[in-house]
C-alpha cells in the first residue's frame, strides 16, 4: 500500500507526485523522491524496481522479508534491512521489518509487520530544509535514527522488569516463578539483541573505511546512530550478565530453602526417634521388667519421654534448626 510519494528540491517539498510521474522528477538535477510503502505487494515492488532501477537481489529480499538486519551496496544504490521491535498487547515483543532503498536521487521505504509509521520522521525532516538539502542520505539517516530510537523504550522496559524480579528474588516460595520470568526476560533480550548487534556492524561500514558514495557526506550523522547502537549493545550485554547472575542467585536461594526444610524434617525426625526408642524399650514384654508393675510407671514413662523430647527440641531451637 502506498503511504505517500513526495518530490523534494533543494530541501523543500516540491509536490506530491503520482508513481507514474516519478521518472520525470528524477530527471531534475537537484531533486529527489521519497516514497513510503506499507506491506508492499510484489506488483508494487516490481513497479518501484522499474522506476528506480533497483537490483533484482535487493528486491527479492524485500519481497520475501524476514531478513537479518544489514546494509548492502548495489552499485550506486544501498539496500538496508532494519528490524522494528514493539511491545504487543500480551507484553510479548513483536518484530517488524523496514526495507529501505537509497539512491542518489531517491529513497524508497517499505515496512512490514509493524504498526509504527514514519510520518513523524517526514514532518521533522521537512521542518529542517537545511538538513533535508543533503538529499537521500539524510532521509536514510532520519529513518535509521527513528528505528534505533524506538529501541530505547523497549530496553528501558526490560530493565524495569529485571529490577522488579530482583526485588522479589529473596522472597520465599517464589523461586520457580522467578526463574520462569528470568528466562522469559532473557528471551526478550535476545530478540532485541538480534535487531541491534547486526545493525551496529552494518552502520560501522558507513562511518569508516570505504564509505558508499551516497552516504559519504553524512558520516557524522551515521556516527551518532552508531554511538546509540553501541550503548544499546552494552546495555543488553549487561542485562544478560545480570540475568545470569540472578538465575544463579535464585538457584542458590532454592537450594538454601531446600536445606532449611531438610534440617527441619531431620530435627523433627530426631525428636520422634527418641519417643519411638523409649516406647519401644518399654514395649518389649519381658517378664523381669520391674517398672512395668509399678503404679506410677506409666506417667513416669510419659514424663521421661516428654522431657527428653523437650530437651532435644530446645537444643534444635538453639541451633536454629527449628
Amino acid at each position: 500500500m502506498l503511504i505517500n510519494c513526495v518530490a523534494y528540491e533543494d530541501g523543500n517539498r516540491l509536490a506530491d507526485c503520482p508513481i507514474d510521474d516519478i521518472s520525470e522528477y528524477l530527471k531534475r538535477p537537484r531533486c529527489f523522491v521519497w516514497v513510503a510503502l506499507k506491506d508492499a505487494t510484489p506488483e508494487e515492488l516490481a513497479k518501484m524496481q522499474l522506476e528506480f532501477g533497483l537490483h533484482d537481489l535487493a528486491v527479492e529480499d524485500a519481497r520475501h522479508g524476514h531478513q537479518r538486519p544489514k546494509i548492502e551496496e548495489y552499485g550506486d544504490t544501498l539496500f538496508a534491512v532494519l528490524h522494528t521491535v514493539e511491545v504487543g498487547a500480551t507484553d510479548e515483543l513483536v518484530v517488524g521489518e523496514v526495507d529501505v532503498f537509497i539512491g542518489p536521487n531517491f529513497v524508497l521505504s517499505t515496512r512490514n509487520r509493524t504498526h509504527q509509521g514514519f510520518l513523524g520522521v517526514r514532518e521533522r525532516a521537512e521542518r529542517e530544509p537545511h538538513l533535508l538539502k543533503h538529499g537521500s542520505a539524510f532521509v536514510f539517516y532520519a529513518l535509521l535514527d527513528a528505528v534505533v530510537d524506538r529501541y530505547f523504550p523497549v530496553i528501558d522496559a526490560l530493565e524495569t522488569d529485571l529490577e522488579s524480579i530482583e526485588d522479589q528474588i529473596f522472597e520465599p516460595h517464589l523461586g520457580r516463578a522467578n526463574i520462569e520470568r528470568l528466562y522469559a526476560l532473557k528471551r526478550k533480550i535476545g530478540i532485541v539483541k538480534h535487531a541491534v548487534a547486526p545493525l551496529q556492524e552494518s552502520v560501522a561500514k558507513l562511518i569508516s573505511g570505504r564509505v558508499p558514495q551516497v552516504c559519504s557526506n553524512n558520516r557524522e550523522y551515521f556516527r551518532d546512530v552508531f554511538d546509540h547502537l553501541t550503548r544499546m549493545n552494552a546495555s543488553l550485554d549487561s542485562l544478560r550478565d545480570t540475568i545470569g547472575t540472578a538465575i544463579q542467585v535464585n538457584l542458590s536461594t532454592l537450594t538454601i530453602e531446600e536445606t532449611e526444610i531438610t534440617k527441619r524434617l531431620a530435627a523433627w525426625a530426631g525428636i520422634f526417634a527418641i519417643a519411638t526408642a523409649l516406647a519401644g524399650i518399654w514395649g518389649m514384654n519381658f517378664q523381669n521388667m520391674p517398672e512395668l508393675k509399678l503404679a506410677w510407671g506409666y506417667p513416669a514413662a510419659l514424663a521421661i519421654i516428654t522431657s527428653a523430647c523437650a530437651f532435644v527440641w530446645w537444643r534444635f531451637r538453639r541451633a536454629k534448626w527449628l
